[in-house]
């Protein structure tokens, strides 16, 4: 989907060591790990687009470093919130079936941005499809009331949790119609 935005936009692709098939690294305990390990390479402000599992590091940087998160794109994403209160399926057992080698805090951990996102500053994009069982359009309406500058868009036609790979064009043309 990188690929699709804008060319003369600087891009900064970010992997998480230890999920899914990506090798682990001991400095990376956690998701505050991540987070740090994300605010380095980052020089801010900068706008954030993330995905289910990036959207918690995402809100974790926004929190943290304000200064550098200008704008985010959320997309089918906790963001630190509880979804399974909002009808959202659990993923952990099929993730851990899937990828056997990752990083047991992926599942373990649960980070709860709940009160916290209130102060997240930064304009908030979020991006939903309208059939993920991981992250139903409630998880979406439920962000968009917490997190003070957002708007939600729902792009029907399903695609599941992993909607913006399946529809990468869709997804692609609201982040850059976002951060124009």
């Amino acid at each position: 989907m990188a690929e699709l935005l804008p060319a003369a936009w600087t891009k900064v692709l970010l992997s998480w060591p230890g999920a899914g098939g990506e090798p682990h690294d001991p400095g990376v305990k956690g998701f505050a790990d991540l987070v740090t390990r994300a605010a380095a390479e980052l020089a801010g402000p900068v706008d954030v687009v993330a995905q289910s599992m990036g959207g918690v590091v995402a809100i974790g940087l926004a929190l943290r470093y304000p200064e550098k998160v200008r704008r985010l794109i959320l997309v089918a994403t906790s963001g630190g919130i509880d979804v399974s209160a909002l009808g959202g399926a659990d993923w952990r057992a099929d993730y851990e079936k899937e990828y056997p080698d990752a990083a047991r805090w992926i599942t373990a951990e649960r980070p709860d941005h709940t009160e916290a996102i209130k102060h997240v500053i930064a304009p908030t994009l979020l991006l939903w499809s309208d059939d993920d069982s991981i992250s139903p359009v409630s998880v979406g309406e439920r962000l968009a009331e917490l997190l003070p500058q957002s708007e939600l868009r729902v792009i029907p036609g399903g695609g599941g949790h992993g909607f913006a790979r399946e529809r990468p064009h869709a997804v692609a043309s609201r982040i850059a119609a976002h951060l124009r």
